[in-house]
């Protein structure tokens, strides 16, 4: 018979103290990670491989903007072991989304000109709030703008 030991909650509170991201946030997090590699992944990667969208050869920034979300797709494999290592790839999923809310579809809303064909992104971008949530600031803080940057020579 094994008896579990009690839980170390002056190992918890050192751990705090010292900045560590909870256990719990960094799951969360992979799963966000998983999750943009592999359902954003399952719609990017059969058009990148056919390199037609609804049987048409791409556009020049069709074919730009589906070639950088492959790259953000197979990239986010790695967050899925090094989550705050890849918080980078976050960073730019929460600037396009948001900005794309921002500059694209927030003037249609206004207008009165949203159409069937931009609410299933806004709709998919709009998600992009709950990475706001369990995004761990206090650690962006520390490690991307309070910490010294690296050297210039």
């Amino acid at each position: 018979m094994t008896i579990a030991a009690a839980p170390d909650f002056a190992d918890t509170n050192n751990r705090r103290q010292r900045g560590d991201v909870a256990l719990w946030r960094l799951y969360v997090l992979r799963a966000f990670y998983l999750a943009i590699a592999v359902l954003e992944g399952a719609q990017i990667w059969p058009i990148i491989i056919q390199h037609t969208q609804n049987g048409k050869v791409w556009e020049l920034m069709h074919g730009v903007a589906f070639c950088m979300l492959g790259a953000l797709t197979a990239l986010s494999f790695l967050g899925v072991r090094y989550p705050l290592r890849m918080l980078p790839l976050m960073f730019f999923e929460m600037a396009w989304k948001v900005i794309w809310l921002a500059a694209v579809a927030l003037p249609l809303e206004l207008a009165h000109k949203m159409d069937d064909d931009n609410m299933p992104t806004v709709i998919a971008c709009s998600m992009i709030a709950v990475v706001f949530l369990i995004m761990p600031w206090g650690y962006v803080w520390r490690q991307y703008v309070k910490a010294p940057g690296d050297r210039w020579r």
